[in-house]
């Protein structure tokens, strides 16, 4: 059967080999086992799935169906006759990673996907509060052993737990779990520190890395409660036997005397927007790509968490570090909660975009608009070309009569940021001018909503959604614009606002181009 074949090529060893195994069943199952993976996976680029899920997949399918299991060596065999180009991989933490399939996912529109959010709620119903930790202990990570990340040492998973983990692996898939900690610069200090050698200043160097690295393994594991450990640990949080290892490397007394220095500040500040970054980018790596509801909700609870789990663990160090690391990890809190609300406005719009008879209705109800009179009333505030909003009031009336998909909408607005800041290109007016612009095209859609407001417009609602989705979206835009422009991360371009001593309108208006030194 062709018809069912996305991005997937069934190859002649294919047929071989459930030939083979169909003369060694009883039954000759193999063309229902064969539509069953066709009907649920498809091959894809940046994604992985645990080897153990898929084959639970379908010792699960096989149990339903009351069909004869091969065994997991066969299945492989099967998995990578029928997808081709898959390549295995060992991800997870030191000491518990676990091979997955890298090239295949589980199609949207598959049961499976609803099967693993309905099984990962159930677990996390039964589960007490205080067992929602790692359930298999890590040898190392970071200098700290993983019995002290659970009150009993070894544990043995319980069938909640075990379904937990299983989900947690599932929705791996849905990250970007091959993308690596960016190189951090060299650390220099300019003048000596007193007290503090320069193999201090090495091993801050080394450690750093190391922390950096453990927080990002456990972050593609989706073992959120454990990053509090690791800055527990760093941090020197309490006297422990697991803090031996690091304290022999970096004493508490050289730490401290470093967290006192500017350049040290500076330095660490950097490569904090660096990791966070990164973080972002493997927990949404597509930000209008449908996420499971159940781990957009963990990110969220992890967003709410981080910044107490930080001031705790530092509470020993110089407050002007506490003060930069917080403002930091600020700026990624908030980045993950506007982009989980993002991603959730995406999904409810793409709805809307696909009704027939809401575009139309949205259409019909967007002609009675007094385009004119909003013009008129913003011109005073906006000081916008008439020419300029005009055009894009014919261009987003053509886009909404074509149907276009929220791809084709989320093209649409990219270009609108272009042609806008295209004036401001390579000039330090432009992040002054991006703020600008959002703030008129935030204007000019109230006035469109108001008008339609005024009008109970029978679409009000679907205008209302796509108002807030593409003012999101055009936000996201924006701050990757003057990320690029500026040489920063869009967490570093956040993060200069999150300290309140930095927003006096002098800072708010400053539009400077970072010059390379």
């Amino acid at each position: 059967k062709q018809s069912s074949v996305a991005q997937v090529y069934l190859t002649q060893d294919a047929f071989f080999f459930f030939k083979e195994m169909c003369t060694l069943s009883d039954e000759c199952s193999c063309s229902p086992q064969l539509q069953w993976l066709l009907d649920n996976y498809e091959t894809a680029e940046g994604v992985s799935l645990p080897r153990s899920t898929l084959y639970s997949h379908y010792l699960r399918h096989c149990q339903e169906q009351k069909l004869d299991p091969v065994n997991a060596a066969s299945f492989g065999k099967l998995i990578r006759s029928i997808f081709m180009g898959l390549r295995t991989r060992r991800l997870g933490t030191r000491g518990n990673s676990k091979y997955h399939y890298y090239g295949i996912r589980v199609k949207p529109d598959s049961p499976l996907n609803r099967l693993q959010e309905d099984m990962q709620y159930m677990a996390l119903r039964q589960q007490p509060v205080q067992q929602k930790q790692r359930f298999k202990p890590v040898p190392k990570i970071d200098g700290v052993s993983g019995e002290s990340f659970s009150s009993g040492g070894q544990h043995t998973p319980s069938a909640a737990e075990q379904t937990f983990i299983a989900q947690s692996q599932h929705h791996q898939q849905f990250l970007d779990g091959s993308r690596a900690l960016p190189e951090f610069a060299e650390l220099d200090l300019g003048e000596p520190v007193e007290g503090v050698g320069s193999e201090d200043v090495k091993a801050l160097q080394t450690l750093y890395r190391e922390h950096c690295e453990a927080i990002l393994d456990v972050v593609v594991n989706l073992q959120f409660n454990l990053i509090e450990n690791l800055w527990q640990t760093f941090w020197r949080y309490s006297p422990s036997t697991t803090l031996h290892e690091i304290e022999g490397r970096l004493p508490r007394t050289g730490l401290v005397l470093l967290c006192g220095n500017e350049a040290v500040l500076k330095w660490m500040n950097t490569c904090d927007h660096l990791m966070y970054q990164a973080l972002v980018e493997i927990l949404i790596p597509d930000i209008l790509r449908p996420i499971p509801s159940a781990l957009t909700q963990a990110i969220r609870n992890f967003a709410k968490s981080l910044e107490s789990w930080l001031t705790n663990a530092m509470s020993s160090i110089p407050q002007r570090m506490i003060q930069t690391k917080v403002s930091a990890v600020s700026a990624f809190a908030q980045t993950l909660r506007r982009y989980t609300s993002l991603n959730h406005l995406a999904q409810a719009a793409r709805a809307v975009l696909q009704n027939t008879s809401q575009i139309n209705q949205m259409l019909s109800d967007l002609n009675r608009v007094d385009f004119a009179n909003v013009q008129e009333q913003a011109s005073w505030v906006c000081q916008c070309e008439e020419g300029v909003v005009q055009r894009l009031e014919q261009d987003f009336k053509a886009t909404l009569q074509q149907q276009s998909s929220l791809e084709q909408w989320a093209a649409w607005l990219d270009n609108v940021v272009t042609q806008m800041l295209k004036p401001y290109e390579d000039k330090p007016s432009l992040p002054k001018a991006a703020r600008q612009f959002l703030l008129k095209w935030s204007f000019y859609s109230s006035m469109v909503i108001r008008d339609l407001t005024l009008r109970s417009a029978a679409s009000f609602g679907s205008f209302h959604l796509i108002r807030l989705l593409y003012d999101e979206y055009m936000f996201y835009l924006v701050e990757h614009r003057v990320a690029q422009a500026t040489g920063e991360t869009p967490i570093g371009v956040m993060g200069e606002f999150q300290d309140l001593n930095t927003m006096s309108p002098a800072n708010i208006d400053k539009g400077k181009l970072k010059t390379a030194s």
